[in-house]
């Protein structure tokens, strides 16, 4: 007699499960060695793998729930970032760049805009969304026992670069993808900030309120408590002031989203209205002040960023507005040889890849941000919502960084949006 596997029994069940537990509860060990960028950008295919072999596998037999159906909005990304290839192939043609560049940038659209798609399509698998909040509280768990020691590592006179692992020779972006950090000092201020497993400071912080929102869903109270608290410190000591403006208004943004078919929040929407409209004069005044004091937080980093932006934005429309430059170039003294089409993502996709490239990605939010919308006020889809709020930390950092870069390492959140878009009603 087979013995049923309690729902709330997390012990992975199938290879995907074993092959998302490891990659995400390890994160601090393929860190030290230095594999996280190689892990996530090999990830996506293998699991696209997985899902080959499922449906080649499928039968007329074989039963409508174990059946692999992949939703609209999944489609959608997946045309999306095949429509990024494509630019990037015409961007390249277009400018007479070399086959070995096209190559080489196309294994690059393979490492990162490609998980945009594959890491959600992944969402077909059985895979529980239980196993990935789980996970993602052991990351915060393993966070909070790590960063005592890191914290203490500027007065220690400690390196601000422990190594940079070899598996750099794999190629990658730069080395900070590869380099185990204690801490660094902030260029512009001179501050010291952490930036852990990450790249940079507020990639960390990205990281961070993606992990939040799935730690915020463990049913384990303890678990719950050390991955909440976890993401929390990733967000503020990676000194990022996006991150700590996330953090507070995404899960806000979420209940208030999913609650829009409750008659309660209907009826409070309506009242704030009211009396947002009497202190609208207040309301402006204060929202002014505060955007003012968050750019001069970080003055200098404001400055480059926005330079970088105008730029971007600039070249893309005088010089190549459908299918954009093919590649980034180096900027100018102004930007601090930063590549233009960095730090902004839709500056960055006008400027690479055109406005073609640009809808590439817009649409597939959009079209997965009002389709999560409308599944997370059904409160028997309890994934969509989650999803709902991964798509809204995705959108605002778009503001702030390169998506696609940074794929390897929030691919949790999309692997649970992808499990949100297939979400079917739970039965009562």
């Amino acid at each position: 007699m087979k013995t049923k596997t309690k729902e709330n029994d997390l012990t992975p069940l199938n290879v995907p499960e074993k092959v998302v537990w490891w990659a995400i509860a390890n994160t601090y060990g393929i860190w030290v060695v230095g594999g996280l960028y190689v892990v996530g950008a090999l990830l996506g295919w293998l699991l696209l793998l997985f899902l080959l072999i499922k449906v080649l596998a499928q039968t007329q037999d074989t039963p409508a729930e174990e059946k692999i159906s992949i939703s609209l909005s999944l489609w959608i990304w997946i045309a999306g970032m095949l429509i990024m290839e494509v630019t990037l192939i015409v961007g390249h043609l277009d400018y007479n760049l070399e086959t070995g560049l096209i190559i080489k940038s196309s294994i690059g659209w393979a490492k990162g805009w490609a998980g945009l798609a594959l890491y959600p399509l992944a969402g077909c698998l059985n895979i529980r969304p239980q196993i990935i909040y789980r996970a993602v509280c052991i990351v915060g768990f393993h966070t909070l026992l790590i960063i005592p020691f890191l914290l203490l590592t500027p007065s220690l006179h400690l390196p601000q670069v422990l190594y940079v692992s070899p598996l750099k020779a794999v190629g990658g972006p730069g080395n900070e993808f590869f380099d185990v950090p204690l801490y660094e000092i902030d260029g512009s201020t001179g501050d010291l900030r952490w930036r852990l497993f990450t790249p940079w400071g507020p990639a960390l912080g990205f990281v961070g309120n993606v992990y939040f929102m799935l730690a915020l869903q463990e049913k384990n109270k303890k678990w719950r408590c050390l991955g909440l608290a976890g993401s929390v410190v990733m967000c503020f000591v990676c000194k990022s002031r996006l991150a700590q403006v996330c953090i507070v208004i995404i899960p806000l943004l979420t209940t208030l989203f999913s609650g829009l078919a409750r008659p309660k929040t209907l009826i409070g929407l309506g009242f704030a209205s009211y009396l947002s409209g009497i202190f609208s004069p207040s309301i402006i005044l204060s929202f002014n002040n505060f955007w003012e004091s968050f750019k001069a937080a970080r003055a200098g980093s404001t400055r480059v960023r926005m330079a970088l932006k105008d730029i971007a934005i600039y070249r893309w429309k005088t010089e190549a507005p459908i299918w954009g430059h093919g590649v980034v170039e180096e900027g100018p003294h102004i930007v601090e040889h930063m590549p233009i089409g960095s730090h902004h993502t839709w500056a960055g996709l006008l400027f690479v890849k055109g406005i073609i490239g640009f809808m590439g990605l817009a649409i597939p939010l959009a079209f997965s941000f009002f389709d999560l919308l409308i599944k997370s006020t059904d409160s028997r889809r309890e994934t969509a919502k989650v999803g709902l709020s991964i798509v809204m930390i995705l959108f605002l950092y778009t503001f702030g960084e390169n998506l696609e870069i940074l794929v390897y390492l929030y691919w949790p959140g999309l692997l649970a949006m992808g499990i949100g878009c297939q979400e079917k009603p739970k039965l009562t």
